[in-house]
């Protein structure tokens, strides 16, 4: 069973930064194209960025410019680099395939204050 565990959220100021973490036990990992999704109170989950196996990068308009999406193969890491955070950005943070192939994670709250 694939598990995935999110770390490095934290309770921020607008334009502070944090960078997330992903491991992920996976043996195949490194051809998976990866994602970052979001959920915040009375909101569905959406999908923030992805990045595929080649590392071709994907965002959606609002976190464009400010976040950066990566990965270490070496270590079954995906990676978030948030920065300019905004109070809007404020949800729990998970990873998962693209495609959302797998079991959530208990996922990683942001907390980014006025």
């Amino acid at each position: 069973q694939v598990q995935l565990v999110e770390s490095g959220g934290g309770l921020v100021q607008a334009g502070g930064s944090l960078r997330l973490s992903c491991a992920v036990s996976l043996n195949i990992f490194s051809t998976v194209a990866m994602g970052w999704f979001r959920l915040a109170p009375g909101n569905q989950r959406e999908l923030v960025a992805t990045i595929t196996s080649r590392h071709t990068t994907n965002y959606i308009g609002s976190v464009k410019g400010r976040f950066t999406i990566a990965r270490d193969n070496a270590k079954n890491t995906v990676y978030l680099q948030m920065n300019s955070l905004k109070p809007e950005d404020t949800a729990v943070y998970y990873c998962n395939s693209a495609l959302a192939a797998y079991s959530w994670g208990q996922g990683t709250q942001v907390t980014v204050s006025s």
